[in-house]
């Protein structure tokens, strides 16, 4: 990851923010959909340059994504920290999910300048 978001010039910091999320949305998709893809690519927007990360999974869909982004709530007996951490670690963050259809998110962190 550090290789393809060196043109970026983004921190450290920023950088364990992406990797971190990255974690964070596959174990989701090990977790409730049993597979699925994540994908990495540089973005430009108007004057912005960021890395785009975008998580797929054809599992049984998030019922409510409202509550989903709730800090507490869980299906799975955890913190329920998972995607309302992801997205406070992200500078853009959106679910759209289909129940018995699947998830995709996509989450954007935009480099300094």
């Amino acid at each position: 990851m550090r290789h393809l978001a060196q043109p970026l010039e983004l921190s450290s910091g920023d950088l364990a923010m992406v990797a971190t999320a990255v974690s964070e949305l596959a174990r989701n998709i090990l977790v409730y959909a049993g597979g699925g893809t994540i994908d990495l690519s540089l973005i430009s927007e108007n004057s912005h340059r960021g890395m785009l990360v975008v998580a797929q999974d054809e599992g049984p869909g998030i019922e409510n994504v409202e509550l989903a982004m709730r800090d507490g709530f869980s299906t799975s007996n955890g913190l329920g920290l998972g995607l309302p951490g992801t997205d406070r670690l992200m500078d853009e963050f959106d679910v759209v999910s289909e129940v018995g259809v699947g998830t995709t998110i996509r989450a954007k962190k935009w480099a300094p300048g």
